[in-house]
């Protein structure tokens, strides 16, 4: 494998491993378990993202590419913000549970969306497959 075939086989890893969790705490914290104290679900998805994010930087240095030039990578940097928004949104305690599972919902859309742009490579994510 090549350093960038490397890279990117981390980025996708952390990337279901980042969503995977996602979906695992929400289900914990909704139940108000327990488990949601643990510091190791305290702080592995932030070592996660971390090795998510130095994975995409890696690919981006390793391609060349700027992405403030290329418009694709723009709309998924913008969407990874929606992305974390609603995902915060969604994780409060202090947020009412309807809000909550629409934060969560929307999170999750914005991931595939992301996902979506990702394998694309289009600003238009799922919309690529209708304009052509």
């Amino acid at each position: 494998m090549t350093p960038y075939e490397v890279a990117k086989f981390v980025h996708v890893t952390c990337a279901a491993l980042s969503i995977g969790g996602f979906i695992a705490r929400f289900q914990l914290a909704l139940r108000g378990s327990a488990l949601m104290r643990r510091p190791w679900i305290r702080v592995a998805p932030h070592v996660n993202d971390s090795v998510l994010l130095a994975a995409a930087i890696v690919m981006l240095v390793l391609a060349r590419i700027d992405p403030l030039n290329v418009y694709w990578l723009q709309a998924k940097i913008a969407a990874l913000f929606v992305y974390i928004l609603f995902a915060i949104l969604a994780m409060r305690q202090n947020c009412g549970r309807r809000t909550r599972i629409c934060a969560f919902a929307a999170a999750l859309l914005s991931f595939g969306f992301i996902v979506s742009v990702a394998l694309t490579r289009s600003a238009l994510g799922p919309i690529t497959a209708l304009t052509r």
